[in-house]
């Protein structure tokens, strides 16, 4: 699985370079449960110098996710919204204050597939860290038959990265959750919902 990461060509975008590596501050990273498949590459070949853990659910499943990225260099906090959540979600947040990246899957870990559930904005909130968005879009994956429509990139493939910087006015706001939900859609455009295979660039990225 490592190898097969470390064949993905990933063209992140000027200003998402930026976002990911040119800013050293600890950072909690939100995308959705079906582009988990690159996001230990993404920290090791952007982030090397912080840690990145990551919010995975107690379920079986997660049992599984849990040890291929642990195996791939990730760290890995167990909990979800129905087992162990709150647990959970103040080891993110200390795991964030004492200057590590954090990263949380908001649709996860049983879906509704992209409907942000409220862990994601408590944690952002409580551990006031920089909150950043990451889209991804393949130009060839497969796509499995599961709750989350689970994307594979193939090997060799092209992952664009698109990454946008949440504002604190943002996350203070009555609708941050709507907020967040329709900026991350906007960065994640499904193969089957854009004009290309791997999808079309988001527009108005900060």
């Amino acid at each position: 699985m490592r190898l097969w990461t470390c064949t993905l060509n990933l063209q992140p975008s000027a200003a998402t370079l930026r976002l990911m590596a040119g800013d050293p501050r600890p950072t909690l990273f939100i995308l959705w449960h079906n582009r988990l498949f690159v996001a230990t590459e993404i920290s090791r070949r952007y982030r090397p110098a912080r840690p990145l853990h990551s919010l995975v659910s107690t379920s079986k499943d997660g049992a599984w996710l849990s040890a291929f990225f642990e195996s791939t260099g990730m760290r890995v906090v167990r909990g979800s919204s129905s087992r162990g959540g709150r647990e959970a979600v103040t080891a993110l947040v200390d795991v964030l204050r004492a200057g590590h990246d954090g990263g949380i899957t908001p649709d996860g870990p049983r879906g509704p597939r992209y409907e942000i559930k409220p862990g994601a904005l408590v944690v952002a909130r409580r551990a006031r860290a920089r909150v950043v968005l990451v889209g991804i879009t393949y130009a060839r994956a497969w796509t499995l038959p599961s709750w989350d429509r689970f994307l594979i990139p193939h090997p060799f493939t092209r992952a664009r990265l698109h990454a946008e910087w949440v504002p604190d006015e943002a996350l203070k706001s009555d609708d941050a959750l709507a907020f967040l939900q329709t900026r991350l859609l906007n960065l994640n455009p499904d193969p089957d919902t854009s004009h290309e295979t791997g999808g079309n660039p988001p527009q108005n990225i900060i």
